[in-house]
């Protein structure tokens, strides 16, 4: 099974994306649509989250191995431990092994609340996601990544104290990172430079989401924990009324954040893509992400 670390190896930039499991058929036959659209472009990975608290794992291993079994492309499993005895994590990571899938993102994750909830910790589980991280390299020959925070995690009292988890997560056997969503360039930027001044250079992607209508917006705010700054709000809320005008505006500036990204050295972009694919394969179109880059 190809790494998520030898796709970034192949070529710079790259991009990849990121999926839910489906609820229902109806959803099913959404993301499949988006999967196949989007295969022909080669991401470097992609990955299928949980739901909240934990929520829908099965649903998230049966995706999971399908995409790895009748697909092309290369699959990142998510693992949280919401919820979850580590018997229960060593169970879910020997079902990965087993369908040839070894790449997972290792998160603690949120609480069934949202991010703002309470977490609590199952009796037999894990609570911080560095000992997620050792559990799944003691179980096998995986490739192992992390979530990154730009701004900081609603846990944490200061970037200082959450670079350091960070560090500590790499250390425990992280082989690269993937950042929550981030509006400003330079937020995601800081949190390189202090990675970097501690040492550690795992690959490390900043998460984007095409900005296409107020719903991806509000998600976008949502799944960051983080306001959109007042620039960003203020220029979209001129097409309140304008849903085409709304997209062109989003989609120009999610794209003017990526080139930033891009020009900075980053070694590729994570789209969030609420399992639709024509906005992503729009903006990697406009950055020439896509496999002609690589045939060049």
């Amino acid at each position: 099974m190809t790494t998520v670390l030898d796709r970034l190896a192949e070529r710079r930039p790259v991009f990849s994306v990121e999926f839910f499991p489906p609820r229902d058929d109806a959803e099913e036959a959404v993301l499949w649509t988006a999967i196949r659209q989007l295969e022909p472009l080669d991401p470097a990975f992609v990955s299928v989250t949980y739901g909240a608290g934990g929520s829908s794992r099965g649903r998230t291993i049966r995706t999971t191995a399908r995409i790895a079994g009748e697909t092309t492309l290369v699959p990142v499993a998510h693992l949280t431990g919401v919820g979850h005895s580590r018997a229960e994590l060593r169970n879910v990571v020997g079902w990965y092994a087993g369908n040839g899938i070894r790449n997972v993102l290792a998160i603690r994750g949120d609480p069934p609340g949202g991010p703002a909830g309470v977490w609590e910790p199952h009796p037999d589980g894990i609570t911080h996601a560095e000992e997620m991280v050792r559990l799944v390299g003691g179980l096998g020959s995986f490739c192992v990544g992390v979530a990154a925070f730009p701004h900081g995690h609603p846990d944490s009292t200061d970037l200082d104290t959450d670079t350091q988890r960070l560090v500590e997560k790499i250390r425990a056997g992280a082989r690269f990172a993937v950042a929550q969503i981030c509006f400003e360039p330079e937020q995601f930027l800081r949190l390189r430079d202090r990675l970097a001044a501690r040492g550690c250079d795992v690959p490390l992607l900043p998460g984007v989401m095409p900005l296409t209508t107020k719903r991806t917006l509000t998600k976008s705010v949502e799944l960051s924990g983080v306001a959109a700054p007042p620039e960003l709000t203020g220029w979209l809320a001129r097409y309140d009324d304008d849903p085409s005008g709304f997209r062109a505006a989003g989609m120009d500036m999610t794209t003017r954040t990526c080139e930033r990204l891009l020009a900075e050295g980053v070694p590729g972009v994570h789209f969030y893509t609420l399992n639709r694919s024509t906005a992503t394969r729009e903006i990697v179109g406009r950055l020439d992400l896509g496999p002609a880059r690589s045939a060049a």
